[in-house]
């Protein structure tokens, strides 16, 4: 159950104005690709196009011919960042709804893999970039909301998180039924 917020205000972050503008350029490319893109394929694209990219530190060169044996888990590692090529938890689940599910899941899997990257460890950009995915995940995110690391939801689009909710790193939210998430809430 979510407390109300009573904890002294955290500092604010800053980072360097050079890094700071290209994480803001990064995350407002993603929302607007995302916005524009709504289809799980589509999605799924721009969802492994960018894992490629932070794990592996090249962009994505499209499908590649049968590969040799000695080269079989890059190429399981490199399929493993297309959404299409994973199954999640949550899938399972017989009361998931596929049709609010799918169009949602290449941004859940985008999610926890950041989340297990080394820009997850990023306080400041991991915030903003959660807080992104989450407008285009939840029902409703907010103003002035933090989302920890490593936090985990069943479906994503049964939450409302209102005004300055703080989530912390590592808390589960339940939301197999409808969870609002009201104005000033502490969840641990």
């Amino acid at each position: 159950m979510p407390e109300i917020l009573t904890e002294v205000p955290n500092r604010e972050l800053k980072l360097p104005p050079e890094a700071e503008d290209k994480y803001r350029k990064w995350i407002s490319y993603l929302h607007d690709e995302f916005t524009r893109k709504q289809g799980h394929d589509l999605r799924s694209e721009i969802v492994r196009d960018a894992l490629y990219q932070i794990y592996l530190g090249k962009p994505h060169g499209g499908r590649v011919g049968a590969p040799l044996t000695t080269e079989l888990p890059l190429h399981v590692l490199a399929d493993n960042f297309d959404p299409r090529n994973v199954t999640l938890e949550t899938e399972y689940f017989s009361d998931l709804d596929p049709e609010l599910y799918y169009t949602r899941k290449p941004l859940i899997y985008f999610w926890q893999m950041f989340d297990h990257s080394p820009l997850g460890l990023n306080q400041w950009l991991g915030m903003k970039f959660r807080c992104m995915l989450g407008r285009h995940i939840f029902k409703h995110v907010g103003k002035n909301v933090k989302i920890g690391r490593n936090v985990e939801f069943t479906f994503g689009y049964n939450i409302v998180i209102e005004d300055n909710v703080v989530i912390q790193k590592n808390a589960v939210l339940d939301d197999r039924e409808a969870l609002v998430l009201r104005e000033g809430s502490l969840v641990r």
